[in-house]
């Protein structure tokens, strides 16, 4: 395991989180999205919404965090963000109040590939857990392509599984199948 540690999002790291984001977006869904849609994504967007979302989260169980590599240097290599689950994590044709008040939704937890295997993941993941439960939430979903084995299977190896919900995401005319995992 790599020397590393985690801690809250700060808003000058929304720059370096929109390009962590890109990086591996762009190397891990290289063979699930059209490349010119993952060409195209806009760093400076991103980097604002990264932004708004350390300031001004809609709750104060809406949390960012960023994995950090120590050597010589410190280097942010990852990231996750999280909150009670909203109807973004819910499957086509629930109904809103099918996961209940106590279930936290994983939005974004991502590693830039170069820094991968080295405990971050699990590190980030830990430490979104135990702000989970400091909010009262006992449960958790999350969303991955069905095409992105990477984050399957780090999600099943800590204990996570499909939960039967499914839904297919409209990427530029492009259906995206993608499974929940609880």
């Amino acid at each position: 395991m790599a020397l590393g540690y985690v801690r809250p999002a700060r808003p000058e790291d929304a720059g370096e989180i929109a390009r962590i984001q890109l990086a591996t977006w762009r190397v891990a869904y290289r063979r699930i999205l059209p490349r010119h849609v993952l060409d195209n994504l806009d760093e400076a967007f991103l980097a604002r919404r990264w932004s708004a979302a350390v300031l001004e989260p809609p709750s104060g169980a809406h949390r960012v965090l960023v994995a950090v590599e120590q050597a010589e240097q410190s280097y942010l290599v990852g990231f996750a963000a999280s909150g009670p689950a909203d109807g973004e994590a819910l499957a086509p044709g629930e109904p809103a109040d099918a996961l209940g008040p106590d279930v936290a939704a994983v939005t974004d937890l991502l590693v830039e590939p170069r820094w991968g295997r080295r405990g971050h993941g699990s590190r980030l993941l830990a430490a979104t857990v135990d702000l989970w439960r400091e909010d009262g939430l006992r449960r958790a979903v999350a969303w991955a392509f069905d095409g992105d084995e990477a984050t399957r299977k780090f999600l099943t190896s800590t204990g996570w599984e499909p939960d039967g919900a499914a839904r297919a995401l409209d990427v530029d005319d492009m259906l995206v199948p993608q499974l929940r995992l609880h």
